[in-house]
């Protein structure tokens, strides 16, 4: 099968089309032709040597995928080889053909095609889990969620709209704060022109923020918070080392915690995907919310996907077409 490989760490031009054996079935999965890959931020990651695959996971870039089932292990009883799916992935997307746990993956909502359904995954595994298992975000609490205009952005924005919180949200230009207000946000505060924590002070203080920035911005985000606020980190583009006074998180009862997706054990990855089954395709199903996409490249031109990712220019999802 075609697949693109990382042939050594570095910038996106280290990305290569390649040949690769057809992936291996184990007992508890499945294997789907790929008809679509999701691209995001892990993956470039991964490329540049920070972020190594887990044990036993596929060492090819690419953590969701849309498509088609073509082979079913001995111990899945609820999917079909021919069922269209979407599926997180452990590694291996960027190919024609990936194997994953069955219990990954999820039916393409009503009305949605391969390539929207490509983008659900990876960023609804990661906001739901974060949000709202590990963040517990409710109605009517003001939640902050930086990088509105990111496939993570545009994700929370809808879905603590669709849940019933008051949605902030910062984003880097007026076009990207506009697109913020469309999908939900109450307000979109441009980083450039204006500071986020005095914005939020005027409101009460953020209830929850959800953070993949990090460095200067960890002490500013306890400074945004109300009392008995919530953090929760899910990356550090700007680095994960900062000096912090930590007095507030005593006396403002402050909570800072966070997670990575792929290194969870399946078990945990299981346990969202039922929540989301439950929870948020309903909202899929009809049209409530929807995957924001930004542009699609060819699977050999994954090094122009990456490269227009980490240009920050794109509002919503990449994708490769694989299929």
């Amino acid at each position: 099968m075609k697949a693109v490989e990382i042939t050594k760490p570095g910038g996106p031009e280290v990305l290569a089309l390649t040949e690769r054996p057809m992936p291996e079935l184990a007992h508890d999965q499945v294997v789907i032709k790929v008809a679509y890959a999701g691209v995001n931020r892990p993956d470039a990651l991964q490329r540049a040597g920070l972020y190594n695959p887990p044990p036993g996971a596929s060492d090819l870039p690419g953590l969701e995928t849309a498509g088609e089932i073509t082979a079913i292990g001995t111990g899945v009883t609820d999917l079909s080889v021919g069922d269209q799916v979407c599926a997180l992935l452990p590694g291996g997307g960027y190919a024609e053909y990936v194997a994953t746990p069955a219990a990954h993956c999820l039916p393409v909502p009503d009305g949605l095609t391969l390539k929207q359904a490509a983008c659900l995954p990876e960023t609804f595994y990661t906001v739901w889990s974060n949000v709202f298992m590990r963040g517990g975000l409710q109605a009517g609490e003001r939640f902050l969620v930086h990088g509105g205009s990111s496939g993570i952005g545009t994700t929370a924005i809808q879905l603590a709209k669709a849940k019933g919180a008051r949605v902030f949200t910062t984003a880097g230009s007026d076009e990207k704060c506009a697109a913020c207000v469309d999908l939900g946000a109450e307000q979109a505060i441009n980083y450039r022109e204006a500071d986020f924590v005095e914005t939020m002070k005027a409101e009460g203080g953020a209830d929850l923020i959800l953070d993949m920035v990090g460095g200067p911005y960890i002490q500013r985000n306890l400074q945004a918070l109300a009392d008995d606020g919530r953090l929760v980190q899910i990356a550090f583009l700007q680095g994960p080392k900062v000096e912090l006074n930590l007095v507030q998180l005593m006396t403002r009862r402050l909570t800072m915690t966070g997670s990575t997706l792929r290194p969870q054990s399946d078990l945990a990855k299981a346990r969202i995907a039922d929540q989301l089954r439950e929870q948020v395709w309903p909202l899929l199903n009809v049209g409530k919310i929807a995957p924001v996409m930004d542009q699609e490249f060819a699977l050999a031109d994954a090094a122009a996907a990456h490269a227009r990712m980490e240009s920050s220019a794109h509002i919503g999802k990449i994708v490769l077409k694989v299929a």
